[in-house]
């Protein structure tokens, strides 16, 4: 499931301001040196076969390499996933609500921080 998040989609952002705001928000993060995705993690208690729902923010580089500070990095679509063990990730379903609220609270954080710290 993608999200539509136009206030920052598309943005180029400063590498460590970004960091701190995704870390503050409770996010984890993968990298290599052309692209991030952070990564906050979701366990549904109620279902019972107690799969992790992802909710996934991506960057690529626009400019230098991560991790250095100065790096800076476009931002693309939020999106949503639950993982299937051993299968993997499938993004093409029907999520909990309380999940996918959750997610657009998440957004909104994200944004009011890049707003009020991030000019670009």
């Amino acid at each position: 499931m993608k999200f539509k998040v136009t206030e920052f989609e598309g943005k180029v952002i400063n590498f460590a301001d970004l960091d701190e705001i995704m870390q503050a928000a409770g996010f984890d993060s993968q990298w290599d040196y052309e692209r991030i995705t952070y990564d906050f993690k979701f366990v549904d208690e109620a279902d019972t076969d107690a799969y992790a729902y992802y909710f996934r923010v991506p960057a690529h580089i626009h400019e230098g390499e991560i991790p250095k500070n100065s790096a800076k990095v476009y931002m693309l679509a939020p999106y949503l996933g639950r993982h299937y063990y051993p299968h993997g990730i499938e993004y093409d379903e029907v999520f909990p609500e309380w999940i996918v609220n959750k997610c657009n609270q998440k957004l909104e954080q994200i944004v009011e921080k890049i707003k009020a710290d991030v000019v670009s």
